[in-house]
């Protein structure tokens, strides 16, 4: 197994003693950014804090990119820019989950910082909540965020649930508008892939002016963006539009455990023994026969020369289980799935403000967008083990006369039924979004004060349509056929009788659109996902009084929120009791329980909860001489209370050392962190199954109770504990322009929310104590018994590192005209545990798992320059060599035997990669900017990430599947 490196740096227990919070008071959740007032420039906002006043300087570390970065990175859409930051870690994008049927989440962009997950890392919009995109992830997508008037977007790496709240476990990103912007921009830019496909197209305008003498500000921003996407692939092992990279690396089994070689190996061009294009016999005394595309027999070729025993269990001399290596591959599937979905994007943004006086104003924001995606997440439909009559009308004569010559009157048979129409998957989402607020300052005994309060209300609307899916008993029902009265027909009398159509699965025979509608309903599978966000905030700040060492600062607040959800499925996937609609005709053939689809089987679900909390935060200066330098403590709590999950807790005690040394300053921060359930957790889409003579353990009798599955009420807050310590060297007078930082990180988090086991198991460990939290997901003693097999608070992750920074500012470097800004930020995942905590069970650890999201190594690189008149910008994305998975025991000879929990491979290696990134702009004029930028320069293709099935062997989270792409654009300002 992979031996876990140790940290750079490493925590050697508390540095600092923690001081304890007294007292709870009601908290709010207000805007990140207050207001600035326009006389004072030297006010400093920080969304790693609540804290708003001169000279604070937060200890935590945020890293911020400006709107210049986002300008030289050029993306369409600037979670792409974000996301190449190295701590943030297996986010959701357009390039992931394009191989999902029913998650909803093709093309949401969604943040997830340190691996910890979308729903563990909280973004705002100008310090405020935004309403979930996607009931699973409970996470915003921030593609619906106007991009045109954004300042700058922060990145808080640690956590900062005391500040913000629940979901701020592996930090914060908070997007920071312009919110007074003057004049007029605009953006056009057009873009596609070396291979001519995934042309883009984005127009982005915004416009802002003063009225009433400055008192009335109003500021638009419109934005359109298409993407068409990346086709998927075909069967077997072709790419799309000549990408030549993928090759079905899989991890096939020998079988063999114990006899010193390894159990898994490595291999490329891996071949199923269950199917083939058109079909195969997979059994009997037929195995081994396939057929081509006009039904025709011959004999399949093997890879691995082998050879077919012909036997029930349909083994295959030669090869592994399940594969052979080699052969005819034109059945594969796995390059199958869009590479990247296509996306279009509409987006409306209009904030509008009016001063009261020169301290105080009103606004409201309006923020209307929409998210189109389509996507294919496999070709055909993979059927390995039909069942064929060989008095099958279709079965061609020398097969039905072998079928006598054995005495057999069946035959099992695998395809991948290239005669239907793929799965496509259309998702859309809209979000209206409206908030209202006020802001400024007062004086309150003899003291400036900040204030801001804002009522938000957000409704998100999605809309999951896959069309082309099979009703799986209709399919049955359809590939067996027979002839009636000289036609042939589907043998069940009673499919007959409610429309069955019948096919022919043996070759590449279109069936008629009538079989075809049978089979794959127009009106498919679909849900219809309504969610709301209600939250009223208010939050006060100032410095009250002053100690010895300076004034003393403070923020507190308190905020309600309210979130509600609704989904209504098809009743083919949700199921019904009722009769079905014209366009869902009954059929006896169809449970009324739903589950009915080849996948996809969306579920019906509502639920709501409510919170009320509440923040108080200090920043208290301890020394301040040139002597000792500045030494603050920043000290936070904040009390959670929700109508579902009950009451939390969180708090900070953090500290900042500026030392006499020039530049020089030192930081730390302890926090207990919180994310609470989200909705999915608690009232996702669920199915019920009644367990009769189910045995209760506390009374020793049996009785019927309802397996729920999907969800759990019962759930309660998972708690993290952070740590950070780090240095910062910021501009010293022996090297001005130069800054660097380095900061350890440790979080551990208990009570994650996980997968739990059976109802049987689930009550059995709350029975004999070993999983507490299982109690809470059953009534065994009510009127109607029930258990909830969704997820438990049983998990528990721990991940640490070392995140650095560099940057360095030269004008006139070597005497030219121009300035060169160079800028390094790395971060280094020492560990990354998770403990299932479920009998039976053991750690795994996935740092440096580069089938996953936390290489070893992640870092990013940019060196710009830039004149008056142009600018060139180089960028290198880069991360570590890294395992397939850290729970191999690598071996090729004399292997210790093979265990579940760690099996024996020949070769656990997959290499990392580095993209180089090129971009230029050259201003036409004061007001036109021309750029350019070249993505993945030297078109470097993926790494193969084999897994024990011939699926998509990549790992968008981190590999670009797309390569080289190409951006060009005009920037206007007025």
């Amino acid at each position: 197994m992979r031996t876990t490196k140790r940290n750079l740096l490493t925590a050697s227990g508390s540095l600092l003693a923690f001081c304890a919070l007294a007292g709870t008071v009601l908290a709010a959740e207000p805007a990140a950014q207050q207001v600035e007032p326009s006389d004072d420039s030297t006010v400093v906002v920080v969304t790693a804090s609540r804290i708003t006043t001169r000279g604070f300087k937060a200890p935590t570390p945020t890293t911020s990119v400006t709107m210049t970065d986002i300008a030289n990175m050029a993306q369409p859409n600037v979670f792409t820019t974000i996301t190449q930051l190295p701590s943030l870690q297996g986010s959701s994008g357009v390039a992931t989950n394009t191989f999902s049927t029913s998650s909803g989440q093709q093309g949401l962009s969604s943040f997830a910082l340190r691996g910890l997950g979308v729903s563990r890392t909280l973004t705002l919009l100008d310090g405020q909540r935004v309403v979930p995109s996607n009931i699973g992830t409970g996470a915003p997508d921030v593609s619906l965020f106007p991009q045109l008037l954004l300042k700058r977007v922060d990145v808080v790496n640690g956590g900062a649930s005391a500040s913000w709240g629940s979901d701020a476990v592996g930090g914060v990103v908070n997007f920071v508008t312009d919110k007074k912007f003057e004049g007029f921009k605009a953006n056009v830019e057009v873009g596609e892939t070396t291979y001519g496909d995934d042309k883009q197209s984005l127009v982005q305008m915004a416009f802002g002016k003063s009225f009433l003498g400055g008192r009335l500000h109003t500021a638009f921003a419109v934005e359109y963006h298409h993407e068409d996407g990346i086709k998927a692939g075909d069967f077997g092992e072709k790419a799309a539009n000549g990408r030549d990279w993928y090759r079905s690396s899989t991890l096939v089994n020998t079988g063999i455990a114990n006899n010193g070689s390894p159990q898994f190996v490595n291999v490329d061009h891996a071949q199923s023994i269950t199917y083939s294009k058109y079909g195969l016999i997979t059994s009997g005394p037929l195995q081994g026969i396939a057929f081509d595309q006009n039904g025709n027999p011959y004999n399949f070729v093997y890879g691995s020369n082998g050879v077919p025993q012909k036997n029930a269990a349909g083994n295959v001399a030669g090869c592994y289980v399940g594969f052979c290596v080699g052969g005819d591959t034109s059945g594969n599937i796995g390059i199958g799935a869009t590479l990247q979905s296509a996306i279009t994007r509409s987006n409306f943004y209009n904030r509008t403000s009016f001063d009261l006086n020169e301290d105080n104003e009103v606004y409201f924001t309006i923020n209307l967008a929409k998210v189109d995606t389509h996507n294919q997440p496999n070709p055909g439909f993979t059927e390995p083990g039909l069942t064929i009559q060989c008095s099958n009308p279709y079965v061609p004569d020398a097969i039905s006369d072998q079928c006598a010559a054995n005495a057999i009157t069946s035959f099992k048979m695998g395809t991948v039924t290239p005669f239907l129409p793929s799965i496509r998957v259309n998702t859309e989402r809209k979000q209206e979004r409206f908030v209202v607020g006020a802001n400024g300052k007062f004086e309150l005994f003899g003291r400036n004060w900040n204030y801001d309060a804002y009522y938000e209300h957000g409704k998100q609307n999605s809309d999951i349509y896959v069309h082309n899916l099979l009703l799986k008993s209709r399919f049955t029902a359809a590939i067996n056929a027979t002839t009636l009265n000289g036609a042939i027909v589907c043998a069940d009398p009673v499919a007959r009788a409610n429309g069955c159509q019948p096919i022919n699965v043996i070759g590449n025979q279109t069936p008629s659109a009538s079989a075809i509608a049978y089979l794959q309903p127009a009106v498919g599978a679909y849900q219809h996902t309504i969610q709301t966000q209600d939250v009223a905030a208010v939050s006060v700040s100032g410095e009250p009084f002053s100690l010895w060492a300076g004034p003393v600062s403070v923020a507190t607040g308190a905020e309600y929120r309210r979130e509600w959800y609704q989904a209504k499925a098809d009743p083919y996937g949700n199921g019904t009791t009722t009769p079905y609609n014209a366009d869902y005709p009954p059929d006896p053939l169809l449970s009324t329980g739903g589950g009915n689809f080849y996948a996809g089987n969306y579920r019906n679900g509502t639920g709501s909860f409510n919170v009320i909390e509440a923040f108080l935060e200090f920043n208290v200066p301890l020394l301040n001489s040139d002597t000792t330098g500045q030494l603050n403590m920043n000290v936070a709590g904040r009390a959670e209370k929700y109508s579902t999950a009950g009451n939390a807790e969180a708090w900070k005690v953090g500290f900042t050392w500026d030392t006499p040394l020039s530049g020089l300053r030192f930081r730390t921060v302890r926090s207990q962190d919180v994310r609470a359930p989200n909705l999915n957790d608690l009232f996702g889409p669920t199915t019920s199954t009644n367990l009769p003579n189910f045995t209760n353990p506390f009374t020793n009798s049996t009785l019927t109770v309802s397996q729920n599955a999907g969800s759990n009420p019962g759930l309660k807050p998972e708690i993290a504990q952070n740590f950070t310590f780090g240095a910062v060297l910021s501009n010293p007078d022996w090297l001005p322009g130069f800054s660097a930082s380095i900061d350890y990180y440790d979080i551990k988090l208990e009570d994650a929310i996980a997968s739990g086991p059976n109802a049987t198991q689930l009550v059995q460990y709350c029975f004999d104590g070993s999983v507490p939290a299982a109690c809470s997901a059953f009534d065994l003693t009510g009127a109607n018994p029930y258990v909830n097999v969704g997820s438990i608070n049983a998990a528990s992750i721990k991940t640490s590192g070392v995140d650095y920074e560099v940057s360095y500012q030269a004008p006139r470097p070597l005497g030219l005209q121009g300035n060169l800004v160079l800028r390094a930020l790395a971060t280094n995942v020492s560990n990354f545990t998770t403990v299932p905590g479920l009998p039976g069970t053991i750690a795994s650890e996935t740092a440096g798992q580069n089938s996953g999201a936390t290489p070893d190594w992640k870092a990013l690189f940019v060196q710009t320059y830039s004149t008056p008149t142009y600018s060139l910008t180089l960028q290198e994305r880069w991360f570590s060599d890294g395992v397939i998975g850290n729970q191999y025991v690598v071996c090729s000879s004399g292997c210790p035997a093979s265990t579940s929990n760690n099996p024996t491979l020949n070769n656990n290696t997959m290499k990392g990669a580095t993209y180089v990134d090129f971009a230029g702009s050259y201003n036409i004029n004061k007001n036109v900017v021309a750029y350019f930028k070249i993505d993945n320069l030297f078109n470097v293709d993926p790494e193969a990430s084999p897994q024990t099935n011939t699926g998509l062997d990549v790992n968008p989270a981190l590999y670009d599947t797309l390569g080289r792409f190409y951006h060009a654009g005009l920037r206007f300002n007025f």
